[in-house]
């Protein structure tokens, strides 16, 4: 193929993109300074992209990245290929079912766009130190995973030194739900966090066991009577495996023939998998929208030649299309990029079970497993073995004989890279 060819794949390959690199608008950012130089800035080694997720949004926006012109590209995904993948996660194939994804697309990609590198690691976003993150540009999170986000987004925040420029990794971070989804970039310690819009989670949809139990009027009221109350009795030592097919077949016989009971109609195979395992179906329609919106903001960031989005885009397709782009507010108090302490009242009859149990419950902390100390104890340590076992009896403490009004209670937890400060006093 001749390099110099005006015609040929690759030198057409990024023409599009390297318009807006070419000359300035009314629209790019103030000092931007167009020309060959960003041109090959973009499409050398010395520009490191990292995607986090090689699912329905990773392969979306290595396909996108690629193709504007990135060309030293990382991904990391602990997951392997399945069935269902393929109806949307398009750089998959059936015979490559049981393969790692972030290896599986990175051939695929380096295939089909020559010239563009791009190095997998299949593992966790936790097998990687600071000294690996810190050599990337920008990092694109393309996750299904809450917990995931705020790993990344505490460790990534947790990195930046204020005196030290290089240190500063803007994340741009993508995620659908249904029909659903949003883009935002997150500057550390200049715009809000994702720990910072916790509260905006969607809760997961439950049912009361009454309506479960004795007027079920939904397919998904059928299959949670199926999984809540039949399959404890029927298997009582056994745990629901969501990815067991049997498991899901038994599920669905029986989800099925309580729906013919009450005239319900709708349930399904997949339906019942995806109430077992808590799934929002995925639409490849909003992946692609997402993703072109999320790698829109990686391109703007890499060149600024045009300013990126103030900071949170929300995309809504159920009904029409609607998307809304508002400044996310930074919380002084946020465990991640704030300054502030949390405060929280409590009566001072509350055992420290209970305000354990709250902390679990709040929307903006959101914990899994929570330790609490003070600056001269452990009130309760989930680890290790022995610890838990000296400080448990304090769970059935009062706190106010644990510490006083107005002290500050440390909370840490074993899935984040965080330290929350609390501020309790009592009423």
């Amino acid at each position: 193929m001749e390099i110099d060819n005006p015609t040929s794949d690759w030198a057409n390959r990024w023409r599009h993109p390297d318009v807006y690199l070419q000359r300035s608008g009314p629209y790019a950012v103030e000092g931007y300074m167009p020309g060959d130089e960003l041109t090959e800035f973009i499409h050398s080694d010395d520009c490191k992209i990292l995607v986090v997720g090689a699912g329905g949004l990773g392969c979306e926006l290595l396909k996108n990245l690629a193709l504007m012109g990135f060309k030293d590209i990382h991904v990391i995904d602990m997951d392997t290929i399945d069935v269902s993948n393929l109806n949307r996660q398009f750089l998959f194939r059936y015979k490559d079912v049981g393969k790692s994804k972030a290896e599986v697309a990175s051939e695929f990609i380096m295939n089909r766009v020559s010239g563009c590198k791009v190095t997998p690691f299949f593992g966790k976003i936790q097998d990687k130190d600071e000294e690996y993150y810190s050599q990337f540009s920008i990092i694109i999170c393309g996750l299904d995973s809450v917990e995931a986000r705020r790993w990344m987004n505490a460790t990534i925040i947790g990195m930046y030194d204020e005196e030290d420029p290089s240190t500063m990794k803007p994340i741009v971070d993508g995620g659908t739900e249904g029909f659903k989804g949003q883009s935002r970039v997150i500057i550390p310690r200049n715009t809000a966090c994702y720990e910072c819009s916790l509260d905006m989670q969607t809760k997961p949809v439950t049912f009361p066991i009454c309506t479960i139990a004795n007027t079920p009027r939904l397919p998904e009221h059928c299959i949670q009577y199926a999984s809540l109350l039949l399959w404890p009795k029927s298997f009582p030592e056994t745990k629901i495996d969501g990815d067991d097919p049997d498991h899901i077949s038994w599920l669905f016989s029986e989800a099925t023939k309580r729906a013919d009971e009450f005239g319900i109609r709708g349930v399904t195979r997949t339906l019942t998998m995806g109430v077992v395992k808590n799934i929002i179906p995925a639409i490849a329609s909003t992946n692609a929208i997402v993703a072109a919106a999320t790698a829109n903001e990686a391109f703007k960031l890499a060149t600024s030649c045009a300013p990126i989005v103030n900071n949170y885009m929300m995309y809504v397709g159920d009904e029409g299309l609607y998307t809304y782009t508002f400044p996310l507010e930074k919380k002084p108090d946020c465990p991640v990029c704030g300054t502030e302490s949390v405060k929280i009242t409590i009566s001072g009859g509350w055992k420290l079970q209970e305000l354990i149990d709250l902390l679990l419950e709040r929307p903006g902390t959101q914990l899994k497993r929570p330790s609490l100390r003070t600056s001269t104890k452990s009130l309760y340590m989930q680890s290790p073995k022995m610890l838990e076992e000296a400080t448990r009896p304090n769970l059935e403490k009062l706190c106010s004989e644990l510490f006083s009004s107005g002290d500050t209670v440390v909370v840490t937890d074993a899935n984040l890279p965080i330290s929350l400060q609390l501020v309790i006093t009592f009423e």
